[in-house]
């Protein structure tokens, strides 16, 4: 590249979507990439992370997938809280059909591990926090960050999670609400809980009135001599606290986890109680309405949950934002090698991803609208219960799971004739 002039790129937030972002553009030799991250080092709050074949398709182009292990989700149960009724068993048998590593649930530290071993270790700035963005023209875009620094960069990429800084900056009116919808979450030595067999031996949702608990493995066992386990409990109906409920991640006290479960089957309480004090972590859900665009100054791009503000409905965020960030890196490389500019390729990325979480959002309120009819004509838990989880579980999301972005880039440049 010696006496070419590098086209600058900043992405914001190290999670998944900033790493599989920063191992997709640092590939392409006429971009020079800055990872900026506010922590100051790297690092992947909550527990557990679901993998499907969405996921392998496209670690496999980022070329980590064989740093990720987990436990399978092969049998899944789906049980009455209450009464530990089994309402549903799935095996999963379309996961490995499509891939042979099937779906996994697996450390969300584990994913981060392997995508950051991926990326050049110059490119990371930490302890950068951003504070704003102005619009330069054909300047490009200035960042500043918390410790008054500024760079200048010729395409920004925010990927930066729900509470989006880029995304502020683009869209001021854009506003998030408390869902009400609590996460509490943590993983603990499988070994603590061998007493509890039912627990242990499946992946299993246990669904409340006013809440479910998860429990999955998330390591392979035949790696790790010492596996951990997860246990999540969401709370649905959490009141919001002004100055005090945040968006991810501070400690949970033991008593007011288990408050949420006292009526609950006792296998599930007993499991809540072998987690030792100070091991809980909360998380407050978040939610906005969809964004119009999701790049902006024909210059700025948002991925992942920064631009589909969705609140972790399908379970499946870290994927969508390494597709978002592989499918930026195609359409830059596209617009360079045919001459056009750089405008030209954010308008690609959002041709091809727009419609994609669109069509997220309307699957989204047909299952909300089918649970308000169901909810309001039964009297019976049970029967409410099955048909939310037919929604949950067997409502068409093969266009989720079992999507190759590989192919969907693919389709684009035929039905483009490029």
């Amino acid at each position: 590249m010696v006496g070419q002039t590098l086209t600058s790129v900043a992405i914001i937030g190290g999670g998944p979507g900033g790493l599989g972002t920063a191992i997709a553009l640092s590939q392409l030799p006429f971009l020079e990439v800055t990872l900026y991250e506010k922590h100051s080092e790297s690092r992947e709050a909550g527990a557990g992370i679901s993998l499907s074949s969405n996921a392998w398709k496209v670690l496999d182009l980022l070329g980590a997938s064989k740093g990720v292990k987990g436990g399978s989700k092969s049998n899944t149960h789906q049980r009455n809280a209450y009464t530990g009724k089994i309402l549903s068993v799935v095996e999963h048998p379309e996961n490995s059909a499509v891939d042979q590593r099937g779906a996994i649930r697996a450390r969300r530290t584990r994913l981060q591990q392997a995508l950051l071993a991926e990326v050049p270790k110059d490119i990371i700035k930490y302890s950068k926090k951003l504070v704003h963005l102005d619009d330069l023209s054909d300047r490009g875009v200035r960042l500043t960050f918390e410790d008054k620094t500024e760079v200048l960069a010729d395409i920004v990429v925010g990927a930066d999670g729900i509470h989006s800084a880029v995304r502020r900056s683009l869209f001021p009116e854009h506003k998030l609400r408390f869902t009400g919808n609590t996460a509490f979450r943590v993983l603990v030595p499988k070994s603590r809980l061998n007493s509890l067999p039912e627990i242990t031996s499946t992946t299993a949702w246990w669904w409340g009135k006013a809440g479910h608990v998860y429990f999955s493995d998330v390591d392979d066992e035949t790696e790790n001599n010492n596996p951990l386990f997860e246990i999540t409990i969401r709370s649905y109906h959490e009141p919001e606290i002004p100055g005090k409920t945040v968006g991810w991640g501070i400690p949970a006290a033991n008593e007011k986890v288990a408050s949420r479960v006292t009526e609950f089957d006792r296998r599930v309480r007993d499991a809540v109680d072998t987690v030792e004090e100070g091991q809980w972590w909360e998380f407050a859900g978040f939610a906005g309405p969809r964004l119009d665009h999701i790049t902006a100054w024909d210059k700025v791009a948002l991925i992942g949950d920064a631009s589909h503000p969705l609140s972790g409905a399908f379970g499946s965020g870290a994927t969508f934002a390494m597709e978002d960030g592989w499918i930026l890196a195609r359409a830059l490389e596209l617009t360079h090698f045919t001459g056009r500019p750089l405008s030209d390729a954010l308008e690609i990325f959002s041709q091809i991803r727009s419609p994609y979480y669109n069509r997220m959002y309307e699957h989204l309120d047909k299952v909300q609208e089918k649970l308000q009819k169901v909810q309001s004509e039964s009297t019976n838990f049970d029967e409410f219960l099955e048909t939310k989880i037919d929604s949950f579980l067997y409502d068409d999301k093969d266009f989720i799971y079992k999507n190759d972005i590989s192919k969907v880039w693919d389709a684009y440049l035929e039905a483009n004739e490029v």
